[in-house]
């Protein structure tokens, strides 16, 4: 399958003198102007700045590339009865491909009175490319399954791709973004974590991702032709010594306006062509979608995992949203406090009690979580967990037993002084599911199971321990506890025999 080379880009004088007009005003006036004409797109004519009426144009923060044309500048018109934002646009050091129109201005039709802008040259979007996009974009599953497939598309068309990436923001309490590279010379596409930590590191700040990502355009530049120096960003000396030729970052815009990264590289002698670039710009929009779908997808699986849980989120984005839906499951019920935490609070600074009570609520959770178990919520200095049970009850009690004390011994270790707490160990039946406000609702367990794991963590404090089981649990585990004796629980109608377990 060969390229296609439809796509191009010409500048020529403008047949004509020609006025920007807005309200009948003059904004400019010139014998001089330019016509681009490209594929697809309207022709806009371009003003020399000394036509353009001086005081009209304030520089914008706008910012939009093409990877044969350059980085494009955007400027407000400020006029006696308002200002139109993004009303015109410039390049300022535009590539060779267009380098006759550096510093004119071109004014976009919703400015003026008459559209200066003509007709888009009609386009021929049978392309290989954008074949693809159309019929096989859509059975791709992941972010770097789209990676691969499109990467293979290009080169398949002809295109002398060497080397494709994309780096795209997300939300994840860990991870600023996530990226895929593909090389033709490996086998499938690798994926990077982007640590929220990186952010402030000299491999990030000097990167094309920050220019690109910060909205100040694109990147194009050749690898092996030396005095090059617009750009200078150590990827591309790099990318330069394993036998780059041709370098291109641009934008891969999301529909709320968050501005990911696209990167191509070509290891051919005469690198990237206007056609080639054409023909992958073209299915950006398009491309980006499909990523921003998938990216969608992944920011509610881990936010739903992140502030409900693996279970509990798995259930909600499987579609248990309504209000009173769930299931009554068996479940190991641990309920962690922190104990004397009134005191902790009241003697170190906000910011440190913050620190403090995150750092419990880690060493809490981590021996749950790797044990199976669901942290269901944080209530104020406490834990509520389950672990549920899957045919006999003792696999999951002992789980919960286990993690219990590796929570105690890990307090005890690593904090100084010693953080103490008060856990309650209960096995039983609860209701599993969404309760709350219709427009506020909750994923969590209720029943007497689950207040009588409250109960016992109340009672740890009584007694000065740090872990008490029911007989409910130590009937399952059919193991010797510490026997404390049955006693009266708060709100639980019947005695509870309690245990403990020498830590």
């Amino acid at each position: 399958m060969s390229a296609h080379k439809t796509y191009f880009i010409s500048v020529e004088t403008a047949s004509r003198p020609l006025q920007a007009v807005h309200n009948g005003a003059v904004l400019a006036d010139s014998a001089k102007a330019l016509v681009m004409h490209e594929t697809g797109l309207p022709s806009y004519h371009y003003f020399p700045p000394n036509d353009v009426k001086e005081g009209l144009l304030q520089p914008s923060q706008r910012r939009t590339f093409c990877p044969f044309k350059g980085t494009a500048s955007y400027w407000h018109l400020d006029l006696p009865d308002g200002r139109i934002e993004n009303a015109a646009f410039s390049y300022e050091t535009p590539f060779n491909q267009v380098r006759e129109v550096a510093g004119y201005i071109a004014f976009l039709d919703t400015s003026l009175d008459q559209p200066l802008s003509l007709e888009a040259t009609r386009m021929d979007y049978s392309g290989p490319l954008v074949d693809w996009l159309l019929r096989d974009a859509w059975m791709c599953q992941t972010a770097g399954e789209l990676t691969e497939n499109f990467s293979q598309a290009v080169l398949a068309s002809g295109i002398p791709l060497w080397r494709f990436s994309v780096g795209i923001w997300t939300l994840h309490p860990q991870l600023a973004g996530r990226g895929y590279i593909w090389e033709r010379d490996d086998d499938g596409v690798r994926g990077f974590d982007t640590p929220h930590g990186m952010l402030s590191q000299p491999d990030y700040l000097n990167s094309p991702v920050r220019h690109v990502s910060e909205g100040l355009g694109g990147v194009r530049q050749r690898l092996d032709i030396a005095g090059l120096t617009e750009f200078q960003f150590p990827v591309m000396e790099e990318l330069r010594d394993k036998g780059g030729t041709d370098y291109v970052a641009m934008p891969l815009p999301f529909s709320d306006g968050q501005i990911n990264t696209m990167t191509l590289t070509s290891d051919h002698r005469d690198g990237f062509s206007t056609a080639d670039l054409g023909s992958v710009f073209q299915c950006v929009f398009g491309l980006s979608r499909f990523y921003e779908t998938m990216t969608l997808r992944q920011n509610a699986r881990t936010l739903l995992t992140t502030y409900l849980g693996m279970r509990s989120g798995t259930r909600v984005l499987n579609g248990e949203t309504q209000r009173g839906a769930g299931e009554e499951i068996t479940a190991a019920i641990l309920t962690c406090d922190l104990r004397n935490s009134t005191q902790l609070a009241a003697s170190l600074p906000r910011l440190a009690y913050l620190d403090l009570l995150n750092d419990f609520f880690e060493t809490v959770a981590d021996p749950i979580l790797s044990r199976w178990g669901e942290v269901l919520k944080f209530i104020g200095d406490g834990v509520l967990a389950i672990f549920p049970v899957e045919g006999d009850p003792a696999a999951a009690c002992g789980q919960a037993r286990d993690a219990a004390v590796e929570i105690i011994e890990r307090l005890a270790e690593t904090h100084q002084p010693p953080l103490r707490c008060a856990i309650g160990l209960h096995v039983g039946e609860v209701t599993f599911g969404n309760v709350g406000a219709p427009e506020r609702l909750d994923f969590t367990v209720i029943g007497s199971a689950a207040n009588i794991s409250a109960r016992l963590s109340d009672q740890c404090k009584v007694m000065d321990q740090s872990l008490l089981l029911s007989g409910a649990v130590q009937a399952a585990l059919a193991e010797d506890l510490v026997s404390l004796g049955p006693f009266d629980l708060r709100n639980v109608a019947a005695p509870t025999e309690i245990y403990t377990i020498e830590v």
